[in-house]
């Protein structure tokens, strides 16, 4: 391999999991404006990945529209990835909160090449300090979903810190709803958070994270939730959806206050006629992380997810959000396939995350 080339992981044509291959290609190149050059120490993979690798991400209707010149243009291969760790190894001219040799945990670009390679320009906006309490591999499983889920519970639900009020979350024992417990529980510090888990391990693990409440997602929630007879003075005012909104938001509308907010950051197609959301006055509002640098920041604050990185890392440092790494990996084609899998199989509990220094076979990125 040449000084001009790295190795990387993607797709040359959207597929299945097989398609996933490792390819020398041209490194990223000297980084302009307010971009990283990072080397790559480590990932973690999302559900995104896999809908992006299999050809069917649909959160923008023009997605792979705005991406096609990646596989249909030299070296006509779509490097995959989103969250990643590693240290800065130069900086764009305009770069204002990082210098080389510093170490990071980041989102990479949301319709560019990602994070599946040994070096990888990202915009210092979607970057933070890594915690110094976490190893790189842990680091790297926290941006998209932190992000995420305090995008959601605080800009889209508006919910404010120290709030009498309960929260519904889907999910809680997957990487964005254990993610989001924590966020509801210890930053906004609000009384109950109810989360839904389907095996004791996903229950176990939820509770771990923050949840003070979990019901069956495989049994009747509105049954379950108001068995719980929570108190009247604090009500559900608030359900953030992780997983199939569809068939969750008419039993959340059934269950909410009036006035109550929902959230989703899953695409679907959906009615919402016949369910209580107009006669409750429930607001329901999508979520999702790419939307201002996919839309070039347009009504949007350019610096708050760099300013919650930062934020990010000195909670993971006081203790106060753990990281929700539940799964390590080596960083190779086979265990970035065998990530993939895990995610495809609907088992995982918390976060995957595939590391240079993991023990394995096989050289990093091959």
């Amino acid at each position: 391999m040449s000084s001009s080339t790295m190795h990387a992981v993607g797709v040359s044509k959207y597929g299945p999991i097989e398609n996933l291959h490792a390819r020398e290609v041209p490194k990223p190149g000297k980084p302009t404006g307010r971009k990283l050059l990072v080397q790559v120490k480590a990932i973690s993979v999302n559900p995104i990945d896999v809908k992006v690798r299999g050809g069917v991400y649909d959160d923008p209707p023009d997605y792979y529209e705005r991406v096609k010149s990646l596989t249909q243009e030299p070296p006509n291969f779509h490097i995959i990835g989103y969250d990643g760790a590693g240290i800065v190894l130069e900086t764009g001219p305009d770069v204002k909160h990082f210098k080389a040799g510093d170490e990071v945990f980041y989102l990479a670009n949301p319709a560019g090449q990602g994070s599946y390679a040994e070096e990888v320009l990202v915009d210092e906006r979607h970057a933070g300090h890594k915690p110094k309490s976490l190893e790189f591999i842990q680091a790297a499983a926290m941006p998209l979903t932190y992000a995420t889920a305090y995008e959601a519970l605080v800009d889209r639900l508006e919910i404010k810190e120290g709030e009498k009020a309960a929260i519904l979350i889907i999910n809680g024992g997957g990487g964005m709803g254990s993610i989001a417990s924590q966020v509801a529980r210890n930053i906004l510090k609000l009384p109950i958070v109810i989360t839904t888990a389907s095996r004791p391990e996903t229950a176990e693990f939820s509770k771990k994270m923050g949840a003070t409440h979990v019901v069956n997602h495989r049994q009747d929630i509105v049954k379950q939730v108001r068995d719980l007879n929570l108190p009247a003075d604090v009500p559900l005012k608030y359900a953030f959806i992780t997983s199939r909104t569809e068939q969750y938001l008419f039993p959340i509308a059934e269950l909410l206050a009036p006035f109550g907010k929902i959230s989703s950051i899953v695409q679907a197609q959906f009615d919402m006629y016949g369910s209580q959301m107009m006669s409750k006055s429930l607001t329901f509002a999508w979520c999702w992380l790419g939307t201002g640098p996919y839309h070039y920041y347009y009504n949007d604050q350019e610096e708050k997810h760099h300013d919650w990185y930062e934020k990010l890392g000195k909670l993971v440092d006081e203790g106060i959000i753990k990281c929700h790494l539940k799964q390590r990996l080596r960083l190779t084609a086979e265990g970035i396939r065998e990530a993939h899998r895990r995610l495809e199989a609907g088992k995982a509990v918390g976060k995957i995350a595939l590391g240079i220094d993991e023990p394995g076979e096989g050289n990093a990125f091959c």
